[in-house]
């Protein structure tokens, strides 16, 4: 009986060995990790923007839209690149969503300490879209303004390369936000100087509850 109980003993001691010296090594792996590659978000501006043309017909609840923009992104990373395999741009006013673009640019691999230019982004066409009494307001008030609050969200499918070692698969889609105040740009008014504005939420490496 004790001779069981006593092998019962060192089981249960040899399984908590392995146990922690698993979650030790483990811990360890990601502090290594982490000290050597130190990934950190890659930033997203919007460095220029502008409408040629954002009507809305209310006959058919139809908005005709012409958007241009230039988008820089920022590898700051020393060890860490990154494969983009998909960009879309999705555009919304008053939380309606009037257009998704997919960029022809992608796929592409940005490499360390990188900025990549992707100019004359084109988003244009036309979309069926129901505005209340408000969004109608506060459309015509800012077509008189000759100045558009456009949220952009930026949808990506990235991979990130650590070194010589990159992960089999892609991550899901993150989408990025940019809050973008955007003139109205024709031949009969001056535009006004769209300010660059940096994109947020963006976690590429991380996570938002961290």
């Amino acid at each position: 009986m004790f001779g069981r109980s006593g092998g019962r003993c060192c089981n249960v001691v040899c399984c908590f060995c392995i146990f922690y010296n698993t979650i030790f090594c483990s811990v360890l792996a990601l502090l290594i990790f982490v000290f050597i590659f130190n990934p950190q978000e890659p930033k997203f501006t919007i460095t220029d923007a502008s409408l040629t043309r954002f009507n809305f017909t209310d006959d058919n609840n139809t908005l005709h839209y012409n958007l241009a923009l230039n988008i820089t992104i920022r590898n700051p990373n020393r060890r860490v690149g990154i494969y983009y395999r998909r960009i879309q741009v999705i555009a919304n006013y008053r939380k309606k969503r009037f257009a998704m673009v997919t960029l022809p640019s992608a796929p592409f691999y940005q490499g360390h300490k990188n900025t990549t230019i992707l100019n004359h982004v084109l988003v244009e066409g036309q979309q069926l879209v129901v505005f209340g009494e408000r969004d109608l307001s506060q459309l015509n008030s800012e077509a008189a303004a000759g100045l558009y609050s456009i949220d952009l969200k930026l949808a990506l499918r990235v991979r990130a390369r650590y070194g010589k070692f990159k992960p089999p698969n892609y991550k899901p889609y993150y989408k990025i936000d940019c809050s973008l105040k955007v003139p109205f740009s024709s031949n009969e008014t001056s535009p006004i100087a769209f300010k660059a504005t940096q994109c947020w939420n963006v976690y590429l490496f991380s996570n938002p509850g961290d």
